[in-house]
């Protein structure tokens, strides 16, 4: 179960998973990309601006794992601050029988998380025994991950620590052949659309060779996860863009011909992913180009956009490109207030629009 969303092992990033590992894997996660059992759009490579939907979300997946065979669960490395207390959560919801703790030589992250010292704590949504500043929120999450009697568990956790701490000079350092992960990110989400490719062909084609699905507006939902998009920008935020190719349970219904904006994010299935190549307004159609097989995108109904570029490659290096290339330029003065990145400001809550099914 793959709960790092920002260096996820078997999907493109930005996704809590259940995969079924059935043979030994040796290379980078970008070699091994493959459909896992169950899986989660987040849409974003980290949690801490929506901790609650993401605890909604790891709890979604871990609902559909069978007991019949052993899981691994891979947690991120956000270990300080309140990352520490929402580990110390997902520890106390998901009861596992064994807690591998890793540090490097020299150096500790963190003290090691005995059951004793997770019975103990005060969690991000939890409490420990020991009352400590809890976040107070509707703890809509933690609150539905009671014990069986009705009541919140305060037994002391029944699980074995493996605390691995190496004593040899250099363990954990990176050293001069570390990649950097937003690049491993961005050979991840490469490695996924490589499915498009047609075996055998000796060359690697370019997108713009592919023919992408239409989709009319009406049939399916969409949504922009990580910000606030006002529905008359919606259709420039979603094109060129990646998206997560959702299922969700209610049926899509507008009473014009789209596009159908859901006011908040659903927490569903996810079946694959896709770029959005183009928005036909005339037509109403999204051109959508994506490897997930004709009879599973029968099923999706529902377009999340998250915080997820496409990797610059993919727009700046294709052969046979002609002319100017859309959202691409460089021919501005970067002294100009503005011209830079933009950084998120993540102190600020996002808010939720009772939008309208037409746009306007």
């Amino acid at each position: 179960m793959e709960c790092d969303i920002g260096q996820t092992e078997f999907t493109p990033p930005g996704c809590v998973s259940l995969s079924s590992v059935t043979e030994p894997f040796l290379g980078p996660p970008f070699t091994h990309q493959q459909t896992p059992r169950k899986m989660v759009y987040y849409g974003q490579t980290s949690c801490e601006q929506d901790t609650e939907r993401y605890i909604d979300v790891v709890k979604y997946v871990f609902n559909s794992y069978k007991k019949e065979v052993p899981l691994v669960i891979n947690t991120m490395g956000w270990v300080k601050g309140e990352g520490l207390l929402l580990l110390t959560d997902m520890i106390r919801l998901l009861a596992p029988t064994h807690v591998v703790q890793m540090d490097v030589y020299d150096w500790k992250a963190m003290d090691p998380l005995t059951p004793e010292y997770v019975h103990l704590a005060p969690g991000l949504y939890t409490k420990g025994k020991q009352q400590g500043k809890s976040k107070q929120t509707n703890l809509s999450a933690a609150e539905s991950w009671k014990s069986s009697e009705g009541e919140e568990d305060t037994s002391v956790p029944d699980y074995k620590l493996l605390y691995i701490h190496p004593e040899f000079p250099r363990a954990g350092v990176a050293g001069e052949a570390r990649v950097h992960s937003s690049i491993l990110r961005d050979m991840s989400i490469l490695g996924y659309l490589g499915h498009l490719q047609p075996p055998h062909t000796g060359s690697v084609l370019p997108l713009h060779s592919f023919v992408p699905y239409q989709v009319p507006f009406n049939a399916v939902a969409l949504r922009v996860i990580h910000t606030d998009v006002a529905p008359t920008n919606i259709m420039y935020a979603v094109n060129a863009s990646w998206v997560g190719l959702c299922r969700i349970p209610d049926e899509i219904r507008c009473q014009n011909d789209g596009p159908v904006l859901l006011t908040q994010t659903p927490v569903c299935d996810c079946l694959g992913f896709g770029i959005v190549r183009g928005v036909e307004m005339e037509k109403k159609l999204y051109h959508v180009l994506t490897p997930v097989p004709p009879e599973n995108l029968r099923q999706v109904n529902c377009l999340l956009l998250g915080n997820i570029a496409i990797p610059n490659c993919v727009l700046v290096s294709q052969e046979g490109i002609e002319g100017e290339i859309p959202y691409v330029t460089s021919e501005y003065n970067y002294n100009i207030l503005g011209s830079g990145k933009l950084k998120q400001k993540k102190h600020f809550k996002k808010r939720e629009y009772s939008y309208q099914c037409d746009y306007t």
